[in-house]
C-alpha cells in the first residue's frame, strides 16, 4: 500500500506534469510491494508505469548535474545466457536480496557489492539490467564520462553525491567501464588525482550501508587495484561463449522466427571466437533479412553473417 506521503507526491507530480517524478514514486511503491512479498502487485505496477514512457531519462541529483542514467529494465533471468557458475552466483544474489530481512535477523548481510569482470560483449551490462528487473528496482547507470573531471576534488565530490543517493533512492547502481577510476594505484602512468579518486571510492563503498546494490564492471581485471576486491561481496567472471552457450543463443534468438532451425557442429565452430553480443547481432541481421525478403533463415546465411563479423576484426 502507498503511504500518505507517496500519494501526495503522485498528486503533485500529476499537477506539475512531471512524468519522471510520477514514475519514480510508482517504482518506489512497486519496490515496497515486492519487499512485502506482493510480487504480482509489484509487477503490475511496473508494467503499467512502463506504458507512460519507454524512453530512458537522466536522473538528476540535488546539484542538477547529470550523473546517472535512470532506467527500468524489463529483462528476465531467462534472457541471460551465461555459464552455470555465473548463473548460480546471480541466483544467489537475487535470493539473498529477497531474504535480506531474514539474514539481518541473524546478524548477516546480503550480497550488495558485486564486481563483474570479463571480455566485452559477454553479458555484464545485461546482468545489471536483469538483477534490477528481477528485484523490481530501478537501474542507475553511472555516466563515467560525466563523473570523471580534470578539476582536483570534483570527481570525489560527484562520487559522494552518488553514494549519498543510494540511501534515498534505492536501486541498482551500475558503474560500467570501471577501469576509469579503479586502475591500480601503483601504475607508473597514474596521476595523483586518480589515486585520490580511487581512495575516495574505496572509502565510500566500504562505508555504504544502504539497501541499494552496487555493481561495477570492467573488461580488464588486471588493471584493477587489488584493494578493490576486498570491498566487493562477490566477483563474477565472464568469458567468450562456450559451445553450449552458442547453441542456446541461436535457439533463443532464432526460435521464434524459425522454430525448425537447429545449430549443428559446423555452425558452432564458425561462431567460436565471437562474443555473446556479436552472436546476437548475427541473429538480428538474419531475422531482419528474413522479414524484408520474406524467406526462411538458412544455416548458410548465418555462416555468411558470422564470417562478416570475423572479417571486421581482420580489417581493423
Amino acid at each position: 500500500m502507498a503511504t500518505a506521503e507517496q500519494v501526495k507526491s503522485l498528486v503533485k507530480a500529476h499537477i506539475e506534469n512531471d512524468d519522471e517524478k510520477f514514475r519514480t514514486v510508482v517504482l518506489q511503491i512497486a519496490a515496497h510491494e515486492a519487499r512485502a512479498g506482493h510480487d504480482n502487485s509489484a509487477r503490475e505496477l511496473k508494467s503499467q508505469i512502463e506504458k507512460i514512457t519507454k524512453r530512458s531519462t537522466i536522473y538528476r541529483f540535488d546539484t542538477g548535474s547529470q550523473l546517472c542514467l535512470f532506467t527500468t529494465p524489463s529483462f528476465r533471468i531467462e534472457d541471460l545466457i551465461v555459464t552455470e557458475e555465473v548463473s548460480i552466483k546471480i541466483e544467489r544474489i537475487l535470493m539473498e536480496y529477497r531474504n535480506r530481512r531474514k539474514l539481518q535477523s541473524h546478524g548477516l548481510a546480503n550480497r550488495r557489492k558485486i564486481l563483474l569482470e570479463g571480455v566485452s560483449g559477454t553479458g555484464k551490462t545485461l546482468t545489471a539490467s536483469v538483477i534490477a528487473s528481477e528485484l523490481n528496482l530501478p537501474l542507475f547507470t553511472v555516466q563515467m564520462d560525466r563523473l570523471v573531471s580534470k578539476f582536483m576534488g570534483e570527481t570525489s565530490a560527484k562520487l559522494r553525491q552518488i553514494f549519498d543517493s543510494m540511501s534515498v533512492n534505492e536501486g541498482v547502481y551500475f558503474f560500467d567501464e570501471f577501469d576509469a577510476i579503479g586502475s591500480d594505484r601503483n601504475l607508473d602512468n597514474e596521476v595523483g588525482e586518480m589515486r585520490r579518486i580511487l581512495n575516495s571510492f574505496l572509502q565510500f563503498i566500504e562505508q555504504d550501508c544502504s539497501e541499494s546494490l552496487i555493481i561495477s564492471a570492467t573488461n580488464n581485471q588486471k588493471l584493477l587495484d587489488k584493494a578493490l576486491f576486498r570491498r566487493f561481496d562477490d566477483v563474477l567472471h565472464y568469458d567468450l561463449p562456450t559451445d553450449d552457450e552458442i547453441c542456446r543463443l541461436f535457439e533463443y534468438k532464432l526460435g521464434a522466427y524459425s522454430p525448425s532451425f537447429i545449430s549443428d557442429r559446423s555452425l558452432i565452430n564458425e561462431a567460436m571466437g565471437l562474443s555473446h553480443a556479436e552472436i546476437v547481432r548475427v541473429c538480428d541481421d538474419a531475422i531482419k533479412s528474413t522479414v524484408l525478403t520474406e524467406t526462411t533463415i538458412t544455416e548458410q546465411e548465418i555462416k555468411n553473417l558470422i564470417k562478416e563479423r570475423h572479417l571486421l576484426y581482420k580489417e581493423a
